[in-house]
């Protein structure tokens, strides 16, 4: 967390005619820093850089308060953006802390016209351009992690760069709140090069809440993984007989099509282009829950698959369990208000420094808290609780559902083992693959429940000294 002291003076600094920061005073320095800018570079903080060029175009001083993302944090400035030969100055001030980033109350509006469908990958941010939905696919194919991005400034992500006419076309739409295409930009890290394209979203009041939007890649796709022509053996293929290239082909095959599915019957459902019978929304909507849920399924069998690997590792890398629990708990906050559920996270302050791969150790906490949701009467309460030995760091994850039976609890950890098959839920794979996730990273993963009494789930990780 990045506190900075709302009492601290003003912080300036200086833009060139084409946007670029000349110099920056410490505090707004490191702001944008954060953000992914440097000096030499456009402003990376999209809401300030949208103030400074309304600015220069306008040629007289604007101030104004703004609500900009920063790490964990939301922060309320007061900026005033004042043109200069050769440029813009800023004066920053205020610097106040906001409750950070939280999942919207609300499914997200889909785009009318389907110009998402035919995207490569799809995005979103709330009102302070935070990240708040990417596509899964997109970070394990091009190489980052779609995790880790969700409640990061878009910034942090893409390296935006000028159009033909020297302007960014994103920060002529976060002014106008209107629609924009052709933003070019670097997808950070790897040197490939998108184009995103994206409509605003409104909030009920009316207000802007952020942008729904679509990432094209402009350069050659990433090759395909090579045609396996000749199957491996049966006693060699750990998936049921299938070869190892088997759930790529099916994530490469439904992927695409189920994400376009999707995007489509969102807008039907949101009636975007013009007001629907109920029945037809309500089927639209149907619909698109189905291909989640099928998109569930594949991204289970993909994991299924990689994790039955004799060669299958986890990264070790130094991660806080606390933190782990606090994002999961954020990506379900929606799922939980639909659910009527509500869900105590650990507080800011807590830590537990674990050894653990952060992705997986995600991708755990998700389907525990997501299970606690689903079998949670409406009302309910999950609890996320912390704790530590010697040895290990532990997450707790305590619902009010029905219980568990002793007779189950081992059941429930075995490969598409359902309690009730009957009862609405996934493929039966989740805890299976959880639990060999937890114990892949040297920690584990156990149950204790009795009917009635709700279901604890513990998840342990090796502590990190």
């Amino acid at each position: 967390m990045n506190i900075i002291d709302p009492s601290l003076p003003l912080s300036i600094a200086r833009l060139d005619a084409e946007g670029r920061l000349i110099d920056a005073e410490a505090r707004l320095f490191e702001l944008n820093m954060r953000a992914g800018g440097t000096i030499g570079a456009p402003l990376a903080v999209p809401q300030i850089a949208t103030l400074a060029r309304l600015s220069q175009r306008l040629g007289i001083a604007i101030s104004r308060n703004v609500i900009a993302a920063d790490g964990e944090d939301d922060l309320e400035l007061w900026v005033r953006a004042e043109p200069e030969q050769g440029g813009v100055r800023l004066e920053v001030s205020g610097w106040r802390l906001r409750p950070g980033w939280r999942a919207p109350a609300s499914e997200p509006e889909r785009d009318g016209d389907f110009f998402r469908s035919a995207a490569d990958w799809l995005w979103e941010t709330d009102a302070s351009l935070r990240i708040t939905f990417l596509s899964i696919e997109a970070g394990a194919r091009y190489g980052f992690d779609s995790s880790a991005m969700l409640g990061q400034p878009l910034t942090r992500l893409f390296r935006l760069e000028q159009d033909e006419a020297g302007e960014l076309p994103i920060l002529t739409a976060v002014a106008a709140q209107g629609r924009f295409d052709g933003q070019k930009a670097e997808l950070r890290g790897t040197g490939r090069m998108v184009r995103l394209a994206a409509t605003p979203r409104t909030d009920p009041g009316g207000r802007f809440a952020g942008f729904v939007g679509a990432a094209h890649m402009l350069d050659q796709a990433v090759p395909a993984a090579p045609k396996v022509d000749t199957p491996l053996p049966e006693a060699a293929a750990p998936f049921g007989g299938f070869p190892d290239s088997f759930s790529q082909r099916l994530d490469r095959a439904l992927r695409g099509p189920l994400g376009k599915i999707i995007a489509n019957a969102d807008s039907i459902s949101a009636q975007t282009e013009g007001p629907l019978k109920p029945d037809y929304a309500e089927y639209a909507s149907d619909i698109a829950n189905a291909g989640r849920h099928l998109l569930g399924l594949v991204d289970d069998l993909v994991d299924l698959q990689a994790i039955e690997r004799d060669d299958f590792e986890t990264g070790d890398e130094a991660i806080d369990l606390a933190d782990v629990a606090r994002r999961a708990a954020g990506l379900l906050a929606v799922r939980a208000a639909q659910a009527e559920v509500r869900i105590d996270r650990p507080a800011m302050d807590e830590l537990v420094p674990v050894h653990g791969e952060f992705r997986r150790a995600l991708q755990v906490m998700v389907n525990l808290i997501g299970n606690a949701v689903r079998y949670s009467p409406p009302g309910a309460m999950v609890w996320i609780r912390l704790e530590r030995d010697e040895q290990h760091g532990h997450v707790i994850v305590a619902d009010q559902g029905k219980g568990i039976a002793q007779a189950d609890q081992q059941k429930i950890f075995e490969k598409f083992g359902r309690v009730d098959p009957t009862e609405p839920g996934g493929s039966g794979l989740g805890l299976y693959i959880a639990r060999r996730l937890a114990r892949a990273m040297g920690g584990d993963l156990v149950v204790d429940s009795a009917p009635g009494q709700g279901a604890r789930f513990v998840f342990s990780l090796p502590i990190r000294q």
